[in-house]
């Protein structure tokens, strides 16, 4: 963001606070919807109700499809099934889809019948499919031609259209039961000979199935390099499409999502109520005092060895925050891994042997280290030889446990972004206390 469109913003924020809305409400002429999404979003619950009531009815539907998804559920209860129906009449159909699925499940039979009855037959299909899949990424407005039409029909069947759906580059070839059969550029019907057949120049690209989740529907265009692909149901009949502009959003909110479960945040307001937020987090902090206290406890089944000698109550968390990086860095490997498909059974040995040879390494690199700075700083060589086993032994575990925990966890059905983390520290945090503590205990004492 330039400092021009920042000043824009604050200016614009600036006249809400002083009411001056007929300025306000100019301004906002001049911002792209997805710029007012940000706004939105940026603003505490009173200011977001007004600028919201600001916004030109015209592209609420617009800003409604590229807002947060928790901010919108608030502004959609602010309106009647039959505004909603308005606003999103001409919006993509994936657009319109993502936007009735925020509704309780009575408002959006509401807004259906609100609707003509065109517009209620393509949202009817799209809702039909769930929103993390192709089906529910898709849009149905398409051009299909048949593969034994001339490319000369194809360009007066255009030109008799008017206009292509947003983000056409290829129009869809299917045969007379609209089976898919691939795609034609819309540069191939005009470079080529216009008595060649659809046939001829179309290219047998692979659709997507409409149950294909859609973190691998971003897979598939990452890989191929797509701007669009065919969506197809079990007999491979056309569905609809998906537009590049979707997988973004995917890709996007793939990321956000990975970042809260990592801090156990979920979807959430940043200026949800202050109750709401608070009782979405307390859960997770409440699991985190539990593993805190289990550290808590493996260390006072040591209090008699840190009594008599203090060194280890100063080195010990050296032991134990080692681990947890160590552990991090692999558990950030092996999730990304899984979120991206490319770990499986076949590489998931090798991947776990890999990283429990670097924990290893690194884990006598560092050790060393440490273990001269204690040596000459309590000038006991006992003490140093005790933290580099410690840290060798709990480098080397957190490094398997950060490969093994997202795989036992994806197994088992649970977000290795929400759990892994926990688990992990806490592992770490017990496994470094009682190996340095007990290693103690039984050379260092008399």
């Amino acid at each position: 963001m330039t400092m021009n469109e920042l000043s824009r913003q604050e200016i614009l924020l600036q006249r809400l606070e002083e009411e001056n809305f007929d300025q306000v409400r100019s301004m906002l002429a001049s911002f792209h919807p997805s710029e007012i999404a940000d706004l939105l979003e940026s603003l505490p619950g009173k200011s977001r109700r007004l600028l919201w009531e600001l916004v030109d009815r015209e592209i609420e539907g617009d800003v409604l499809s590229d807002v947060q998804d928790a901010v919108r559920a608030g502004l959609l209860e602010q309106m009647q099934p039959r505004e909603v129906a308005e606003v999103t009449k001409d919006l993509d159909t994936d657009d319109a889809a993502d936007i009735l699925q925020d509704l309780p499940e009575a408002v959006i039979d509401s807004v259906l019948l609100s609707m003509d009855a065109q517009n209620r037959e393509r949202i009817a299909s799209a809702l039909s499919y769930p929103e993390d899949t192709a089906g529910g990424l898709m849009d149905i407005d398409v051009v299909s031609v048949r593969a034994d039409v001339s490319l000369d029909v194809v360009a007066r069947y255009l030109r008799q259209l008017g206009q292509v759906p947003e983000h056409t580059d290829s129009l869809i070839v299917v045969d007379r039961e609209n089976r898919y059969l691939g795609l034609l550029s819309l540069a191939g019907v005009l470079v080529n000979k216009p008595e060649d057949s659809v046939g001829e120049h179309m290219s047998k690209r692979a659709g997507i199935p409409a149950d294909t989740p859609a973190t691998g529907v971003a897979r598939i265009f990452e890989q191929r390099d797509l701007l669009s692909a065919a969506v197809l149901d079990g007999d491979d009949k056309l569905l609809g499409r998906i537009t590049v502009d979707d997988v973004v959003d995917v890709i996007q909110e793939k990321a956000e999502q990975t970042v809260r479960n990592m801090a156990g945040l979920g979807e959430d307001d940043m200026f949800a109520s202050v109750l709401t937020s608070t009782r979405r987090r307390a859960a997770w902090l409440g699991v985190s005092l539990l593993t805190a206290f289990l550290a808590a406890w493996v260390i006072g089944r040591f209090e008699a060895t840190i009594q008599q000698l203090v060194a280890l109550a100063i080195l010990m968390p050296i032991v134990a925050a080692m681990g947890g990086i160590a552990g991090s860095q692999t558990l950030t490997v092996a999730i990304r891994g899984l979120a991206l498909g490319q770990i499986s059974r076949q590489n998931a040995g090798p991947l776990i042997l890999k990283e429990l040879r670097v924990g290893l390494f690194n884990g006598a690199i560092l050790a060393t280290v440490v273990a001269v700075v204690a040596t000459l700083w309590f000038d006991d060589q006992g003490l140093g030889i005790i933290i580099w086993l410690a840290m060798i032994i709990n480098l080397t575990i957190a490094a398997l446990a950060g490969a093994v925990i997202p795989l036992a966890l994806k197994k088992l059905g649970v977000d290795p972004a929400i759990a892994g983390g926990v688990i992990l520290i806490t592992m770490t945090d017990v496994v470094g206390f009682m190996t340095f503590l007990g290693l103690a205990t039984l050379f260092l004492l008399p």
